[in-house]
């Protein structure tokens, strides 16, 4: 990796870390507005062992199934704090770890789900392939990964407001509206098992599976 891109990288978790103790408040109109009634059809119909990839502060707690066995990571120490405070409030067990998505902290095969929720539109392109691939590695062979990220809406109005957020949205979050995640699925070793607008034509959830040996 160029140092460069080392920057990028960086700068964007530095951005959680100094933001980690508002991150729900900066959040709370989108999460009260349409983020926590989307969130259990996110979740919805695993089982097993499943991993909340980049969890953050830990907004996907209540929407995770009954009886699953729950872990989560995020790059952010600060943001994992704030999550193991929310779990204890809820009286939740679910195992956290500090762990950046291209450098996961957990054996092969280890999950038979894995949910990245508002993720992968914070990673930079240069780093897209390597978290892909560690999902893969990670899940069970017959497991599943799901990803939900904005998408720019090919409605005019629509994308025109888009393009003006895009600012805010970049320099509070490190995210972006375009996300480049689609283009190293095949790299990545892994197959769409199905796509579909959760809200919308703004945001989108994609299934995806490890790819089977010929």
């Amino acid at each position: 990796m160029s140092q460069s891109m080392q920057v990028e990288s960086l700068n964007a978790r530095k951005t959680y870390e100094r933001i980690a103790s508002i991150y729900d408040l900066l959040d709370a109109p989108y999460e009260i507005g349409w983020k926590r009634a989307l969130r259990r059809r996110m979740f919805e119909g695993l089982q097993g062992a499943i991993l909340d990839a980049g969890c953050g502060t830990g907004c996907n707690f209540l929407a995770y199934p009954d009886g699953v066995k729950a872990s989560g990571c995020d790059a952010s120490a600060a943001m994992l704090e704030r999550a193991r405070a929310r779990a204890d409030k809820l009286g939740m067990i679910v195992e956290l770890r500090c762990s950046d998505l291209t450098r996961l902290d957990w054996a092969d095969n280890t999950f038979d789900g894995i949910v990245a929720t508002f993720v992968f539109a914070c990673i930079e392109d240069h780093e897209q392939a390597a978290a892909l691939s560690e999902l893969r590695r990670v899940c069970n062979p017959d497991g599943e990964i799901r990803i939900v990220d904005y998408r720019l809406s090919p409605r005019p109005l629509v994308r025109a407001r888009q393009k003006l957020m895009s600012a805010w949205l970049n320099g509070t979050f490190a995210a972006t509206y375009t996300p480049t995640t689609e283009n190293y699925f095949e790299a990545a070793g892994l197959e769409v098992i199905e796509e579909k607008y959760i809200r919308s034509d703004v945001l989108k959830m994609i299934r995806l599976r490890p790819r089977k040996a010929n």
